[in-house]
């Protein structure tokens, strides 16, 4: 009786060991039989490009992976739709090319649809960034079907910056909260990347009584001006810092204004300069 508990407890052990090893088979083969899936590499992203009346074209990742992915033979078709919650609007903010595009095998089954950003008529900056969101709708191929993840892409509109130039210059100079200088003269500001700008002088002194790197580096963002901190003309240990918020540009007559300190550490008499650039 012992003998057939024993042999009959190790049979109902193997049966079970058997049966699991059977439904990992099973489990597999389905998995295996399975389609593969056209869809976007990423859920999300950024198109950004400066409201300058321009056209810009950038390439959304697409691919296709799936259990069968290495023995996919043969190219893919797929059609791309515009998901009902976009607030983008076609024909506004962005435009297609085509709304089909294909993966290749010999591209590995990987591409790009390409998004173009419309900025004609655009008024930067835009209370709310428009929002679009792309959908595989269709994918033909063999053994290929369209996957349901999408793609949010925020469209973001950079301010157009054009104040490269030579400007007539007003210099009003405090120190310790006296005035002690006004001085009229010309400075040249140079374009140094998209609204990265240098002028060609700091402060109440010339390039000549300086030396150094002239002038100083600021930066424009929708007409705010901001003046970075940065040692004065990369040679002395004098900070240049703009003041928060007290200096832009006007769009309508392109005059800029700048109000910043230089500081020698540790003094406690701020150098103040209200600088007035106005267009020749």
């Amino acid at each position: 009786m012992k003998n057939y508990l024993k042999y009959l407890t190790i049979l109902c052990a193997f049966l079970m060991f058997t049966s699991c090893l059977v439904d990992d088979v099973a489990e597999s083969t389905i998995n295996d039989e399975g389609p593969n899936l056209a869809s976007f590499r990423n859920t999300s992203g950024l198109l950004g490009a400066i409201a300058d009346g321009n056209e810009y074209q950038f390439d959304i990742q697409v691919e296709v992976l799936g259990p069968n992915y290495v023995d996919q033979t043969g190219d893919v078709q797929y059609t791309v739709g515009v998901d009902p919650a976009s607030t983008a609007v076609e024909g506004t903010h962005f435009a297609f090319a085509s709304t089909t595009g294909s993966l290749t095998e010999s591209s590995n089954y990987l591409g790009t649809f390409p998004v173009t950003l419309l900025t004609d008529g655009i008024m930067a900056p835009l209370d709310v960034s428009p929002v679009l969101i792309l959908t595989m709708t269709d994918a033909s191929g063999n053994n290929v079907v369209p996957n349901g993840k999408k793609i949010i892409l925020t469209l973001n509109y950079l301010c157009f910056s054009n104040l490269g130039g030579v400007y007539n210059t007003e210099t009003v100079y405090f120190r310790g909260g006296a005035e002690v200088l006004t001085a009229t003269g010309t400075d040249e500001i140079f374009d140094q990347g998209d609204g990265e700008y240098r002028t060609g002088e700091v402060g109440h002194w010339t390039q000549a009584q300086l030396g150094g790197t002239p002038g100083m580096t600021f930066f424009d963002v929708c007409n705010a001006i901001t003046i970075p901190n940065q040692n004065l003309v990369n040679l002395y240990s004098n900070e240049v810092e703009g003041v928060l918020g007290n200096s832009f540009a006007d769009p309508d007559t392109g005059v800029i204004t700048f109000n910043y300190t230089i500081v020698v550490p540790p003094a406690t008499e701020d150098r103040e300069y209200f600088v007035t650039y106005t267009p020749q």
